[in-house]
């Protein structure tokens, strides 16, 4: 919006603060219907953190397959897919009667087995006077079948335990392959649960970018989902081996899941190679060249002010914004919010509106 058409108005409407000859003399007597609506983020003090750009595809560090250990009948289902499951939650409950009476069974076994070794033991003890014990009481528990029945009743406890089929881990149930009702053996993939916290993104680096990179350095990983919203990871391992046909190692980065990332998404990701301490830091968007010199546009008192600057060193995001080579003074103040978008076409001292992301776009 030029300063003429706001004169004009003024003019026209013979708001305060214009003359006869409409020349503006009060900035407030602009309407706030001419502000433009434009998108600002805050100049910040902080580290460059310059980096190796790459791609590579998210997954989860725990995607397993739930199989049933037992067989048995589908009683009820107790989670459906896409639900969030804590560590030891019900999924899958078999029907309880066949485990159970096997357990009524083993108990039965065991106290027979303890019968048999009161018959055993008690007569020689009468004889006696003394009770068996050491390695004769050990041969005539083995004798009497003690052993053998407590470990029929463990495996029908165990049975029963497994009846149960439960979450090994907090995830997302991805899967269910059964129903109430269906008759189901041993080793038969009943669901199958992801975890969507802990993420990794296996990633290609040429090989002479793998001596910038180190373990423990961050990752700033944007997808198609989220393109202006970088995710924070870290580099987990730089893996040794150089694949010879594409002369690039693999690079593992951890990040925790947002709600948004998948796994199976393909990822942009940039890799920390060095990191330039305490500098003044612009949004990369916001630098633009006017007559062939770099500047932004600071919003000061609802108005677009064009400041000169000096850019250093950028990593795509954030470019550092140098001290003026004349007055060694760095033309913006930390906190200043400068344009991102709606800028492009700005003049100077335009009238503007900060408005937040979604609605400067649909303008």
């Amino acid at each position: 919006m030029s300063l003429a058409l706001v004169a004009a108005c003024g003019k026209a409407t013979g708001a305060g603060g214009a003359d006869s000859t409409g020349t503006r003399t009060d900035s407030a007597a602009t309407p706030s219907s001419l502000s433009l609506p434009v998108v600002g983020e805050t100049v910040r003090q902080g580290d460059l953190v310059l980096t190796v750009a790459t791609t590579g595809q998210i997954s989860s560090e725990s995607v397993v397959p739930l199989k049933a250990e037992t067989q048995g009948t589908v009683l009820e289902i107790l989670a459906r897919p896409g639900e969030r499951l804590h560590k030891g939650q019900p999924i899958v409950r078999l029907d309880p009667r066949p485990f159970d009476l096997a357990l009524q069974e083993a108990e039965a076994s065991l106290r027979e087995a303890q019968l048999r070794l009161l018959d055993n033991t008690v007569p020689d003890s009468i004889v006696s006077g003394k009770a068996l014990t050491g390695e004769r009481l050990r041969n005539a528990e083995v004798r009497s079948g003690m052993d053998a029945a407590r470990v029929r009743l463990d495996r029908a406890r165990y049975d029963r335990e497994r009846s149960v089929i439960a979450a090994p881990f907090d995830g997302t149930l991805d899967d269910l392959h059964v129903a109430p009702g269906e008759r189901i053996s041993a080793g038969q993939e009943v669901a199958k649960i992801v975890d969507l916290e802990n993420l990794r993104i296996d990633a290609s680096v040429l090989e002479h970018d793998l001596p910038l990179i180190r373990v423990g350095g961050e990752a700033l990983i944007t997808t198609a989902a989220t393109p202006d919203q970088p995710v924070r990871g870290r580099i987990a391992a730089v893996l040794p081996l150089v694949d010879s046909a594409t002369r690039a190692g693999r690079a593992l980065i951890n990040v925790r899941g947002n709600g948004i990332l998948r796994p199976g998404m393909y990822a942009d990701v940039r890799l920390e190679a060095s990191r330039l301490p305490n500098r003044v830091l612009v949004p990369a968007r916001a630098v633009i060249e006017r007559d062939g010199r770099p500047l932004v546009f600071v919003v000061r008192e609802g108005r677009a002010q064009w400041t000169y600057i000096l850019p250093g060193r950028t990593n795509g995001l954030y470019t550092e914004v140098l001290p003026d080579s004349s007055t060694g003074q760095i033309p913006l103040n930390v906190g200043d919010t400068v344009l991102v978008e709606g800028h492009l076409t700005l003049t100077h001292d335009a009238p503007v509106r900060v408005v937040a992301r979604a609605e400067g776009r649909k303008k």
